[in-house]
């Protein structure tokens, strides 16, 4: 089945979705933050048929999202382990157990607590943040154009702002 791909969007979800978007490739990066480093240790933890890990792996060796590095223990064996563009996605996986935990756990009760190693207890909830350190909604943040924003993004942008602000306006 062919995939859309977003990588001519000019927007930063839509191509960290290209590349991580793949609900395998979110869970072999689950493994890799619990030490899993081990094609058989990834195919039996998460159920995945060979070939795809197979091919998953090398996407995300691909896109340096995994390394692979030789196994001391085992004459020409692999492992595999998060670079640091990897290790960036920890919060997203976070974010995302967070929100499970909250919606869809069974009658409320998640099956795993993250802790502080050092101190034993709970993390907080992943939040955006203003400067303040005040919890932010999407309703209280606009969209800016960035360095990196084409005319259609900053008109896109600009369109959406005077449509917010004609709503607040008007209530």
């Amino acid at each position: 089945m062919y995939r859309k791909r977003f990588d001519g969007m000019n927007c930063s979800i839509a191509r960290a979705l290209d590349e991580v978007g793949e609900w395998w490739t979110l869970l072999i990066v689950r493994e890799c933050t619990q030490g899993t480093t081990r094609f058989d240790e990834f195919q039996t933890r998460l159920g995945i048929a060979r070939n795809v890990l197979a091919a998953r792996l090398d996407r995300l060796i691909e896109l340096n999202i995994v390394e692979r590095f030789p196994l001391p223990e085992r004459a020409n064996t692999f492992g595999y382990r998060l670079t640091d563009k990897g290790s960036e996605l920890y919060p997203v996986l976070v974010a995302l157990m967070q929100w499970g935990d909250r919606w869809l756990a069974p009658k409320g009760k998640p099956p795993v607590a993250l802790v502080d190693h050092s101190s034993g207890e709970p993390v907080e909830p992943i939040a955006v943040q203003g400067k303040s350190g005040r919890s932010l909604g999407f309703r209280d943040v606009r969209f800016a154009p960035g360095p990196g924003a084409t005319k259609t993004t900053q008109a896109m942008i600009h369109g959406r702002n005077e449509r917010v602000l004609g709503e607040s306006g008007s209530k």
